[in-house]
C-alpha cells in the first residue's frame, strides 16, 4: 500500500508542475499550509466578484425589475476604485505602525468594506426594485453606496493581500506564488458559483438577505483565518521607510518616450472592452431568452473562470517557451470572435448548451488577452518601471471596463425598448435584439483590436531566459 502511495505522490509531483504550473509555489519559508491558508482572501474577493457579476446582475433585471442601466452602473461602481490600486499598494509600502504592521492594516480594513456593503446590499436591491412604501431615492442611494463599498473594499484587501504574499515568499518564488494566487481567485469563482447556484436555485427575496448576508459573515471568516499570525509585529521594519518618490508625470514622459504605449494602450482599451461589456449581460440573457434558472446562470460564472483558466495554462506553456505576447493576446481576440456568435446563436435555436460553449470560449479568449497583454507590457517597461507599467495598464483596463458595462446595459435598454414596440421591424421585435446589438458590437470591437495590435506583433517577445522555465504573473492585479 505505502508503495502506491508513493508512485502517486511522484507521480502528481511530475504531472501537477506540467499542468498547472504554480502548483510548485510553496517553499521552506512559505510551506504549502501557510500559502493555502493565506489564499483564502482571494476566495472572499472571488466570492464577491461572483455575487455582483454572476448573480446579482441577473436577480436584479430579471428578478427584481431593475432597468439594465442602472444594473450595468451599479455593477461598474467597483471598478471605480481599480486604478487606485496602485496608491493603495504605495501606501502599504510605506505605511508606519507602532507594531510594524504594513499589509494586515489594509487587508483588515479592506475587509471591513466589504463586509459593510454585503451587508446592506440585499435590502437596498429589494428597495430599488419598488417593492416597498420608502422613497425611490433610497434604494438608488443605498445601493450605489453598497456597490461602492464592496469594490473599495475587494481592491484594498486584494491589492494588500498580493503584496503581503510577496513579502512573505523568497524572491526566487515570488513569480508562483502570486501567480497561484491568482489561480486561486479562478478556483474560488468556479466553486462559489456552484454554491451560490445551488442556495439560490429556489428565489425568494428572504434567501436572497441570507445569501448576500451570509457571504458578509464567510467574508470576514475567510479573511482573518487568511491573515493570522502572517504578518510579523516588529516595529523596526517601519521605522526607515522614506517617501522619496519620482514624481508621476515624470515616470510617465519617460516610460512614453521608450515605445509605442498609444497603440498599445489602445488595443488594451479596445480589447478590454470587446470582452467587457457583455459582463452584465449573460446571465439575464439565460434567463430572460433562454428561461434558465437563478442557479442555472449563476453557474455561468464558472464557465467563465474555467474558461479563463484554461488560458491562463495554455499561455503558461506558450509564454514559457518565447512566444510573442502581443500574438498571443491577437488570438485571444480570435477567440472572442468565434465565441460571441455562439452566444448569439444560442437563441436562434434555443440551445442551452451552445451558449454555455460560447460563454466558456470568452473566458479563454478574455484570459489570453490579458495575459498577453500584461506580459507585453511588463516586457516593454524599462528601468526599473515595472510598477508604472502595471499601474497605466490597470488603470486603462478598469477605465475601459466599467465604460463598456455601463454602455452595454444603455445600449440593452435603448435597442430592446426600440425593438420590441415595433419601430425596428417585425423581424426584430423580439426580447434578444437589445442583447445581440451588444453582442454584435462587441464582435465589431474585437476587429478594431486586431487593427490595433497587429503592428505589435514581434514588438514583445519575451526572452525565455528571463522566464526561467516558470511562467508566473507575478503583478497581475486579480
Amino acid at each position: 500500500m505505502n508503495a502506491v502511495s508513493d508512485k502517486l505522490v511522484k507521480a502528481w509531483a511530475n504531472v501537477s508542475p506540467r499542468f498547472l504550473p504554480f502548483a510548485d509555489a510553496a517553499t521552506e519559508e512559505l510551506p504549502l499550509g501557510r500559502l493555502l491558508r493565506l489564499s483564502l482572501f482571494q476566495v472572499s474577493v472571488a466570492m464577491a466578484v461572483v455575487l455582483l457579476n454572476g448573480t446579482l446582475n441577473r436577480v436584479m433585471i430579471v428578478e427584481l425589475g431593475v432597468p439594465t442601466f442602472v444594473v450595468a452602473v451599479a455593477v461598474s461602481l467597483p471598478l471605480l476604485f481599480a486604478p487606485f490600486r496602485a496608491l493603495v499598494g504605495f501606501k502599504s509600502d510605506n505605511h508606519k505602525s507602532a507594531l510594524g504592521w504594513k499589509r494586515a492594516p489594509y487587508i483588515w480594513f479592506g475587509s471591513m468594506l466589504q463586509f459593510g456593503g454585503l451587508a446592506i446590499m440585499p435590502f437596498a436591491l429589494i428597495v430599488l426594485s419598488g417593492d416597498t412604501s420608502g422613497p425611490a431615492w433610497i434604494g438608488y442611494a443605498g445601493a450605489g453606496l453598497a456597490f461602492l463599498l464592496v469594490g473599495a473594499g475587494l481592491h484594498t484587501t486584494q491589492t494588500a493581500g498580493l503584496a503581503l504574499a510577496t513579502d512573505l515568499a523568497p524572491p526566487e518564488s515570488r513569480p508562483r506564488v502570486v501567480a497561484f494566487l491568482y489561480v486561486m481567485l479562478l478556483v474560488g469563482m468556479v466553486v462559489t458559483s456552484i454554491v451560490f447556484g445551488w442556495l439560490l436555485s429556489d428565489f425568494s427575496q428572504l434567501r436572497l438577505i441570507q445569501v448576500v448576508q451570509g457571504a458578509a459573515a464567510v467574508t470576514m471568516i475567510l479573511n482573518v483565518i487568511a491573515l493570522w499570525k502572517q504578518e510579523v509585529r516588529d516595529p523596526s521594519r517601519t521605522r526607515g521607510l522614506a517617501a522619496n518618490e519620482p514624481g508621476f508625470l515624470e515616470s510617465w514622459r519617460a516610460m512614453a518616450a521608450s515605445g509605442p504605449w498609444p497603440r498599445v494602450l489602445v488595443s488594451i482599451g479596445l480589447g478590454t472592452a470587446a470582452f467587457s461589456m457583455q459582463d452584465i449581460l449573460l446571465e439575464p440573457y439565460g434567463g430572460e431568452i433562454l428561461h434558465l434558472s437563478v442557479g442555472q446562470t449563476t453557474a455561468l460564472t464558472g464557465f467563465l473562470a474555467c474558461g479563463t483558466l484554461l488560458g491562463f495554462v495554455v499561455a503558461s506553456h506558450v509564454l514559457t517557451s518565447g512566444f510573442d505576447p502581443f500574438r498571443l493576446a491577437a488570438l485571444g481576440s480570435i477567440a472572442g470572435l468565434a465565441a460571441f456568435p455562439l452566444v448569439i446563436l444560442s437563441s436562434h435555436v434555443e440551445s442551452a448548451q451552445i451558449f454555455r460553449a460560447g460563454t466558456l470560449l470568452i473566458g479563454f479568449g478574455g484570459g489570453l488577452f490579458s495575459v498577453g497583454t500584461l506580459t507585453a507590457v511588463m516586457s516593454m517597461s524599462k528601468g526599473g518601471r515595472h510598477g508604472m507599467a502595471l499601474g497605466v495598464w490597470g488603470a486603462v483596463q478598469a477605465t475601459a471596463a466599467g465604460t463598456a458595462i455601463a454602455c452595454g446595459g444603455l445600449i440593452r435598454d435603448g435597442v430592446g425598448a426600440l425593438a420590441t414596440s415595433g419601430q425596428l421591424g417585425e423581424a426584430l421585435a423580439t426580447p434578444s435584439t437589445g442583447y445581440t446589438a451588444v453582442y454584435h458590437i462587441e464582435i465589431v470591437l474585437l476587429f478594431a483590436t486586431l487593427v490595433a495590435i497587429g503592428p505589435l506583433v514581434g514588438m514583445g517577445r519575451v526572452n525565455k531566459s528571463r522566464m526561467s522555465g516558470k511562467f508566473g504573473l507575478a503583478e497581475f492585479p486579480g
